[in-house]
């Protein structure tokens, strides 16, 4: 009788032994087996629970039953503690994956890049084609008034790079990022200027950046192309820059400059007025502040591009119109 009570025990444990070992391989398979096919977004809404999210993955396919669900939040109570927001799933990630990653905390970035010398005309494209970015809705007296900027216009005034954001960010804030970062790097390099620059105030030396950065090809012409605008502000002789032109042409620019262009009297026009345009025309970049604030000492009052992305400098207007003939022409 002992023995057969034993035999039942045994065999009683070994059942049970084989249930666990079974239970914990369907298990480990449940949380190990790769469950996402694609790389893709998945976004948890605010207030979802552990007991909402196992319906969720098998709602979007990544998951086929919930089978295991409680005993995985039994088991594995430092995986129940997700956190709302918009994660990447990589491909072949499994579930413990993906509840690791929901765990983390660390929302998926999204980027948008702006480009040295773009206007922001163009910022407001890109941001407008941002994908879950929150419109800009001010205009944009509210948006410098939101700054606390004292410009009246927003031209040059915020920094060009690439900036990153999450679903459901503003896209004020990228503004905001933007123009708090150019103010920084303005305020240092205008702190570290050279002496006796032709300019009144930072702004002024803004100004002149963002011309900069529209004339410039290569970074290494940039200090040479601020000391020819440097050098005609200081013997008033007029700028007489075409990016200027164009800006002030607005959307009537096609392409093309003509001799009309040039004669027509706007407030940006550096062939019919002196001294520097009452804005930026563009967001200019550190190297092109750099530029404006430590010129090249030269004597040089005209440039030409030479069509690979350098420029001929001259001293004199005979000098320079030969490079025109040579270079513009093919004389």
């Amino acid at each position: 009788m002992i023995k057969k009570l034993a035999l039942i025990f045994l065999l009683v444990c070994l059942i049970l032994a084989g249930s666990l070992l079974w239970g914990k391989s369907q298990i480990n398979e449940y949380l190990t087996s790769p469950r996402v096919q694609e790389t893709q977004l998945f976004t948890l809404k605010d207030g979802s629970y552990f007991s909402h999210l196992g319906p969720q993955l098998v709602a979007q396919g990544l998951l086929d039953k919930t089978t295991w669900w409680k005993v995985i939040s039994k088991l594995n109570p430092e995986l129940t503690k997700i956190k709302s927001g918009t994660y990447q799933l990589p491909k072949g990630a499994s579930l413990e994956d993906i509840l690791i990653i929901l765990n983390s905390g660390r929302e998926f970035e999204f980027k948008l890049t702006f480009v040295e010398g773009s206007t922001y005309k163009d910022w407001l494209k890109v941001l407008g084609n941002a994908e879950h970015l929150k419109p800009l809705d001010d205009d944009e007296v509210v948006l410098l008034e939101k700054l606390g900027s004292p410009y009246k216009k927003i031209e040059g005034l915020l920094f060009p790079e690439t900036y990153h954001y999450t679903v459901d960010m503003s896209a004020f804030s990228i503004i905001k990022k933007a123009y708090q970062h150019q103010q920084k790097v303005l305020d240092k390099l205008w702190s570290e200027r050279d002496k006796n620059l032709p300019y009144k105030n930072a702004y002024e030396a803004l100004i002149m950046a963002s011309i900069i950065e529209k004339e410039s090809g290569l970074s290494n012409d940039r200090d040479k192309i601020s000391s020819v605008f440097v050098n005609r502000l200081r013997i008033g002789m007029r700028l007489q820059t075409d990016p200027t032109v164009i800006y002030g042409m607005g959307d009537r620019y096609d392409g093309r400059i003509r001799s009309k262009d040039l004669r027509e009297k706007t407030a940006y026009n550096t062939y019919t007025m002196h001294g520097l345009p009452p804005t930026p025309i563009a967001m200019p970049s550190e190297q092109a502040l750099y530029a404006a604030l430590h010129p090249a000492k030269t004597r040089y009052l005209y440039f030409v591009s030479k069509g690979d992305g350098t420029s001929y400098f001259s001293k004199n207007l005979k000098e320079h119109n030969n490079a025109v003939n040579k270079y513009i022409r093919g004389k």
